[in-house]
């Protein structure tokens, strides 16, 4: 049977989902965190709908996860306030807390996290359709951020704790946090890229107000009492609901000090321009993407391919870091599409749970009638889908399409299509591709794929004030968290990786004296006396 074939069995009934992945029953929400409590919501909540379907002999229907708060512009505000508390104008007890005591607050956390491993795995198949190996890889690489953060903290407070002599003054310069901070993340690593601001804004001393993705949001309930019991009270409050009812308001109250979202360009810029000091909001953003992979005429094919096929279409190209358009030089267009299409027929499609599937249902609703009008404007236009199956649809599912040739006047030559559509453009001038990474509203990453030196140099050379990576032989992505992870243009504001997430969410202070003698026994009795928690050369091992 072929994997296109298999689209007629693709959802399971009930009785075939292995047991260790049944839900024993829906989880409907009720709870969220404001001022160290779990709340109960009242109001209005939100139908939680899984990707997966069950099939019955009455079709195809989605199973129902359960439900979650919708609240509303009040409750977000008191979590807000809450914050604003705990902040205190910087006089608070947690962003006046010792290095050293704030990560023990996360140590504590990371331990109540992992004993979670199994429930929130679970979920993230369920809410979003990751399969079971990259679920369990998003868990553990989160937990290995919050250990490398801890660890860069230590080895940033061994630096500050030193005393620098320069022209006469003496001072001292260490980080201190920028306010309260609002934290958003994506659907797509509704746990990963949400912590990868979270938990740096949190251990620099920022409080924090915390809104789930939308898809992904029940994932979050496993971890309210951890979060609770690890910080003290509105250190880190957690919000649902749609953003225009509460996160709107939030901004629009001109409270929060830094805003650090992982969506659209769009969205965010909407959001910013509702703070009434757009000139005291400090952002962190990751946004879209339009990432081309280059392959070049003399290139080694079998890595280019299999490259390409990972980075196009690894979590059904659902990854801002996915590679979104493919340029293949005329020369080697025909061999590389022949070689696409045989290893995309080896790719598994299925439940999240199978062994092996590595095409799983897309969990946004109307995604799999978007990717659809992209390929009918594509065919109208002159394209081909040339994978046997290509654009295949059941329910939540469709099935990877590799189109060819695209052309400027395609949508998806443009447009971010953010799922398992592969456009591939032909070309025989170099200068084609570099006009197009010139014109492009986007500027997260490129992959280079070749072995001709002077033609990866020329590349290189002209995408390094486009892009924020660059990749040679290698598709996109993130890692190694210790790399810079950024973007120009409409992609991205500020940069992230584990030691810059750090500096993203503070702010460096110098208390300076001139040096002489008087000024040096006033500082010396500081520290010996531990006066000051800003003042001390106590460092971290």
């Amino acid at each position: 049977m072929s994997d296109t074939s298999r689209l007629g069995t693709l959802f399971p009934t009930a009785e075939q989902i292995p047991p260790a992945y049944r839900l024993a029953q829906p989880l409907h929400q009720r709870d969220y965190l404001v001022d160290g409590q779990l709340r109960h919501w009242g109001g209005a909540v939100a139908t939680v709908h899984s990707p997966v379907y069950l099939a019955s002999d009455n079709g195809d229907h989605p199973v129902v996860l359960g439900s979650a708060p919708l609240l509303d512009a009040d409750a977000a505000l008191d979590a807000l306030q809450a914050a604003v508390r705990a902040y205190d104008n910087g006089q608070g007890n947690w962003p006046t807390l010792r290095v050293a005591e704030r990560i023990e607050h996360v140590e504590t956390f990371l331990a109540r996290m992992r004993e979670q491993r199994e429930a929130v795995v679970k979920l993230l198949m369920w809410e979003i359709g990751k399969n079971l190996k990259d679920s369990e890889k998003e868990f553990d690489r989160t937990c290995d951020y919050i250990v490398d953060t801890i660890n860069a903290l230590k080895a940033l407070d061994r630096r500050s704790s030193r005393f620098e002599l320069e022209q006469g003054t003496l001072g001292q310069i260490r980080r201190v946090p920028l306010g309260v901070t609002l934290c958003m993340g994506p659907y797509n690593y509704p746990l990963n890229e949400t912590f990868t601001t979270l938990i740096p804004a949190l251990i620099m001393g920022n409080t924090v107000v915390f809104k789930p993705a939308k898809f992904g949001v029940l994932l979050i309930r496993p971890l309210l009492e951890a979060f609770r019991d690890s910080f003290p009270p509105g250190v880190i409050n957690v919000i649902y609901g749609r953003g225009r009812e509460t996160v709107s308001t939030l901004m629009a109250s001109g409270k929060v000090d830094v805003f650090a979202f992982i969506g659209t360009h769009k969205a965010a810029s909407d959001l910013k321009k509702l703070h009434p000091r757009p000139h005291r909001l400090r952002a962190a953003l990751g946004l879209d993407a339009k990432n081309p992979g280059i392959v070049l005429p003399d290139v080694d094919l079998d890595n280019a391919v299999s490259e390409a096929i990972t980075g196009a279409l690894s979590f059904n190209g659902q990854r801002c870091t996915a590679l979104k358009i493919l340029f293949v030089h005329e020369d080697v267009v025909e061999a590389f599409l022949a070689k696409f299409n045989d290893q995309l027929a080896a790719l598994k499609p299925g439940m999240p749970w199978e062994p092996g599937v590595a095409l799983t249902p897309l969990p946004e609703p109307g995604k799999v009638d978007y990717l659809a009008t992209l390929v009918a404007d594509a065919q109208a236009k002159g394209a081909k889908v040339v994978n046997p199956g290509g654009g295949a649809v059941r329910g939540s599912f469709f099935y990877p399409a590799l189109l060819y040739p695209v052309k400027p006047d395609m949508r998806v030559y443009h447009e971010e299509q953010f799922g398992p559509l592969v456009p591939v453009v032909p070309y025989r001038d170099l200068q084609t591709v570099i006009d197009y990474v010139l014109a492009s509203d986007y500027g997260q990453q490129a992959s280079i794929f070749g072995n001709d030196s002077a033609q990866v140099g020329r590349l290189v050379d002209a995408l390094a004030n486009q892009v924020g990576r660059i990749n040679i032989n290698a598709q996109c992505q993130r890692g190694p968290d210790t790399f810079p992870f950024n973007g120009r243009k409409n992609s991205a504001e500020g940069t992230l990786s584990v030691h810059d997430a750090l500096r993203v969410f503070s702010i460096r202070t110098l208390v300076a004296t001139r040096y002489q003698a008087d000024n040096k026994a006033l500082v010396s009795d500081i520290i010996q006396r531990r006066e000051s928690s800003f003042l001390t050369t106590d460092y971290l091992f």
